[in-house]
């Protein structure tokens, strides 16, 4: 994977140490004196800048950065806010090889990912599904293929705050919320690198990454990012091909003055992916254990998907400190899938009992958002404090055409045991609208965080909220279709206190709400669930910083959740519902990341949580109650100076998945029991501009169910031993 340059050059340790450093400015680094009278040709100066609030990880060599905004829009050392965050730095992307977004997620503490199908995935926390995606902190909605599926080349860093997030989200479910933090252009010196990869099935990628300045003061700097993959899959019939090109341009108007604008664009294109997966039973009611490989794809079988963005930030400095900010975005999606949705339970020997239907779906969703924003100090009762206040507005238009096929009879199958995806195309009806909708957010928040003593702060917030969501006559949707709520005040309140140097203690309460389209007895909507979580903890900041620790402790809970309630006054045939307390979550998580020594970076983590439903029974079933992840690379001293190493662990305990057996009629437990990967790497830099690097993730081969869907059945399977050696060269 791509490494970054400063690692390979004689300043690594000035940069090392610049990123500690208290001075939030970039610092230029020079030559010392002496090597100005060498005969060596003259060196660039470096600029490094510590991975702060606004800056970047890229370059700091760290697994952690010293403060994020992400839960409050304030700008919050790790110790002081109030709720459980964790980074996924550009250092940790790259020496873990994490090429996706879902990469990053997969490997983050508190964070469960498990495919749907293989294009889809399901992500969940503490038990409630993720859906809340901000790209530079802009909130933006995903579509049926998740945020989760884009390409990390462009991304400087990763950051996923837990719990409930509606103070900067708006609407959502109290899980979690997800910040991609995208590269930009920092360098006053033409600085890049271009890599090569070449892994298992045959898996070829290309990466360029190129900063210039634009002027002869760097006041105007450009940065270009190009990315593309084509492999097969350790799944029969499955190809792909992948595109990502970024471009961002980011002026210095005048000192106080900042500018940044861009835009992106990545397409994928899959042939012979597999939806849905493969049949949990054998018709006798055993167990199916296919090959890794097996499919339920036909040849003619496809999912692509394209995703544009343009963004533009402008911040401006006020001489009293404060920074005024606008940040103004548009991202499309378009998908187009032709696939077979296969279903059924093979007899054992002839294979027979399965059946398929094609789908053609297609999708173009397009979101625009804005956001204005203040942040700053203020003297009150003779102490600093800091508060920072917004308005946001997005307005999203989604829904989906469909082409069903020409004939209603299913395609059955032949013998399931020996298929090889040989079903010939069938004939597609007329394209028809299934869905359209026009949802439009508007909110104002505030926060600020007081600094009552020495020791005690206090983090309080709130927002108000208007959410609109209409839609148009389609086959799904009735005309004049519309969920309106206004004035959700969604609050925020945190309290810290230091216990000392390095530990902190805090406490928080977080909310956050989400519509839905129940109705009770006399036809009104019932109120949005609303989503609240506690959390009581400990934060502590150790070795000067580059070691950071917490202890959470978690209470989640969803109410106004919807209870049949028999039918509607005015509706005799429709369903009516009554509002009553819904999920609870409740459980711990464990975290330790950063420098343990010189050279020796971690991170770990540990969660275990419950989540039940009114009834008591279990949710999001398809997710561990308990993950214990690890991942870990030590640079080497001495005559191995130029070699890293590392390696890590994914454990997740049992699944509470349960299914009825067609053949017994009675429930079974379907969910995949305990299992580890465990992954490896190894990276050497032959010299200050080549590197080359090695990376085998499920080391051991383990064979396992990574997801499933429709209660326990059918599943997909996790993806086997895989090899990726890449070699990259930097300037």
């Amino acid at each position: 994977m791509p490494t970054s340059p400063s690692r390979r050059t004689p300043f690594a340790l000035a940069a090392a140490l610049a990123c500690c450093a208290p001075a939030t400015f970039a610092q230029a680094v020079a030559a010392p004196d002496a090597a100005a009278s060498a005969p060596a040709a003259t060196l660039p100066a470096v600029t490094v800048k510590s991975a702060s609030v606004g800056g970047a990880s890229e370059g700091s060599g760290s697994f952690t950065v010293p403060a994020t905004s992400t839960a409050t829009g304030l700008n919050l050392d790790f110790r002081d806010t109030p709720q459980s965050v964790t980074v996924i730095t550009r250092e940790r992307i790259d020496e873990q090889a994490m090429t996706t977004v879902a990469d990053a997620l997969r490997n983050t503490i508190g964070v469960s990912l498990k495919p749907v199908d293989r294009g889809r995935n399901n992500l969940s926390a503490r038990g409630f599904d993720i859906n809340n995606f901000r790209f530079d902190g802009v909130p933006m909605a995903t579509g049926n293929i998740g945020i989760e599926t884009a390409n990390t080349a462009i991304y400087d860093r990763i950051e996923v705050v837990r719990g409930a997030t509606g103070l900067l989200s708006g609407a959502g479910d109290p899980s979690a919320a997800v910040n991609l933090v995208r590269k930009h252009a920092d360098s006053k010196v033409l600085t890049g690198f271009g890599s090569v990869e070449v892994g298992s099935w045959n898996q070829l990628t290309g990466t360029i990454d190129v900063s210039s300045p634009l002027n002869a003061d760097a006041s105007w700097r450009g940065r270009f990012v190009a990315n593309a993959t084509t492999q097969d899959a350790f799944i029969d019939l499955e190809s792909s091909k992948h595109s990502v090109f970024y471009g961002v341009i980011d002026a210095d108007l005048t000192p106080d003055t900042k500018l940044s604008f861009g835009a992106s664009d990545q397409r994928d294109r899959r042939d012979g992916v597999m939806w849905a997966g493969l049949p949990y039973w054998y018709s006798d009611g055993t167990r199916t254990d296919y090959p890794r490989s097996k499919t339920t794809a036909t040849d003619w079988n496809r999912w692509d998907t394209l995703e544009q963005t343009v963004f533009a930030t402008l911040s401006h400095r006020l001489a009293n400190r404060w920074t005024l900010r606008g940040d103004a975005s548009y991202r499309r999606q378009d998908e187009d899938s032709m696939m077979l949705w296969v279903e059924g339970v093979p007899d054992p020997v002839t294979g027979l009992g399965m059946g398929g239907v094609p789908y053609h779906y297609i999708a173009e969703p397009e979101q625009t958002a804005l956001t204005l924003s203040a942040t700053g100090p203020f003297q009150a009762f003779g102490r600093e404090h800091e508060a920072t206040v917004g308005f946001t507005h997005s307005k999203l238009k989604s829904g989906w055409n469909n082409f069903d096929p020409a004939s209603s009879a299913p395609i059955l199958f032949p013998d399931f045991n020996q298929y090889n995806g040989a079903i010939p195309e069938p004939a597609m009806g007329p394209e028809y609208v299934g869905s359209k909708a026009t949802t439009i957010q508007n909110g104002v928040y505030g926060a600020t965080r007081l600094q009552v003593t020495d020791a005690l702060k206090l983090v309080v917030g709130a927002r108000l909220s208007n959410y609109k969501r209409t839609e148009e006559q389609a086959v799904w949707t009735p005309a004049g279709f519309t969920i309106e709520h206004k004035g959700e005040l969604t609050p925020y309140a945190g309290v810290i206190y230091d216990l000392g140097r390095n530990v902190s203690a805090y406490a928080s309460y977080s909310d956050i709400f989400n519509p839905q389209d129940k109705k009770d007895k006399n036809g009104n909507y019932l109120d949005p669930l609303q989503g609240n979580t506690y959390e009581l903890g400990l934060k502590g900041e150790f070795l000067d910083g580059k070691l950071q620790a917490s202890a959470t402790v978690f209470r989640t809970e969803q109410d106004n959740f919807g209870v049949n309630d028999g039918f509607q006054i005015a509706r005799p045939t429709e369903a009516a519902y009554r509002q009553a307390d819904g999920v609870l979550s409740k459980g711990y998580e464990l975290e330790v990341t950063g420098e343990l020594a010189r050279g020796w970076r971690l991170s770990a983590g540990w969660t275990h949580f419950s989540a039940k439903d009114s009834d008591g029974l279990d949710v999001a079933v398809d997710h561990p109650r308990e993950q214990f992840k690890l991942f870990t690379t030590y640079h080497l001293p001495g005559a191995l100076q130029g070699l890293t190493v590392g390696g890590g662990v994914n454990w997740e305990g049992d699944r509470p998945a349960k299914a009825v057996n067609p053949a017994t009629q009675l429930e079974e437990n379907v969910g995949q029991p305990a299992y580890a990967i465990w992954d490896a790497m190894a990276r050497y830099d032959i010299d200050r501009s080549f590197s080359v690097q090695v990376n085998v993730t499920n080391l051991f081969d383990k064979k396992y169910r990574s997801g499933s869907y429709w209660w326990g059945a059918p599943y997909t399977y996790g993806e086997p031993r895989k090899v990726l050696v890449s070699g990259t060269y930097s300037f």
